[in-house]
């Protein structure tokens, strides 16, 4: 690998995603961001800019397009499009319904968010690092992916399928020099209990009190971490959780 890798992080305007943009700009690597944002996106990219004298590439993109996924990503610019690391960040959750009770819109923005659209980006920059016989896949699961926690039905399911997927695809990839990682944070205090409830900020700080979170930096940190490590190790999967997290459920507030 050259020593500036190409890397391309999906949901990057905020959060984990934003957070992986920050380290790897500052370890120098050459970024190209997606995300929905496209003001939040140019802010970062501003910001980047003037810390480190990074210039990501920027697309405006809806991971759950695929049609428009495989579209922009096949047009990449031949300079843009040797991708070294793909970090699948893209997630949401939403409501926390009993299955029973559960809105089908939101079931669908999670399946189509967390499962297809990581699929959809990863079937589009795949073939290439097969190709040029480099790169690495790293997807964000999560702690729900290993066990589900009430009202979480849906939410937990697509990230099982993100650890099912992770696996299938070092399986697939055997024989090849490709690496494939996936992260499980645990509690990380991000937008995601703000999009959970909708807005909701007084619901979302619940979740975070009296305990101290995970932020999107240890997360990244994680990442970076993974993603660094000499060609022959692969690090197939890491649970990050705060100190005060011993499951989904079981936390300590104080």
């Amino acid at each position: 690998m050259s020593s500036a890798p190409l890397v391309l992080i999906t949901g990057a305007s905020s959060g984990i995603g934003a957070a992986c943009a920050t380290l790897f700009a500052r370890s120098g690597a050459r970024l190209i961001l997606v995300a929905r944002r496209q003001e939040r996106l140019k802010e970062l990219a501003l910001n980047l800019e003037q810390a480190y004298g990074n210039q990501p590439y920027l697309l405006t993109l809806d991971v759950r397009d695929g049609e428009a996924v495989r579209r922009v990503l096949e047009a990449l610019p031949p300079e843009w499009a040797a991708i070294d690391i793909l970090i699948n960040n893209a997630g949401l959750s939403r409501g926390l319904n009993q299955l029973h009770t559960g809105v089908v819109q939101d079931w669908e923005e999670m399946i189509d968010t967390n499962l297809k659209g990581l699929l959809y980006v990863t079937r589009a920059v795949l073939p290439g690092m097969v190709e040029r016989g480099r790169g690495h896949v790293v997807n964000v699961g999560s702690i729900a992916g290993r066990q589900t926690y009430p009202g979480g039905n849906v939410y937990c399911a697509t990230k099982a399928a993100v650890r099912a997927l992770s696996e299938g695809l070092k399986l697939d990839l055997l024989g090849t020099p490709i690496r494939v990682t996936e992260i499980q944070p645990g509690i990380v205090e991000t937008e995601f209990s703000e999009v959970r409830f909708r807005g909701d900020s007084a619901r979302a700080a619940a979740v975070y009190q009296g305990l101290t979170p995970l932020t999107a930096m240890d997360v990244a940190e994680v990442v970076l971490f993974a993603t660094s490590r000499p060609p022959h190790v692969n690090i197939s999967e890491i649970l990050l959780v705060p100190t005060d997290q011993a499951s989904t459920t079981l936390v300590h507030r104080h």
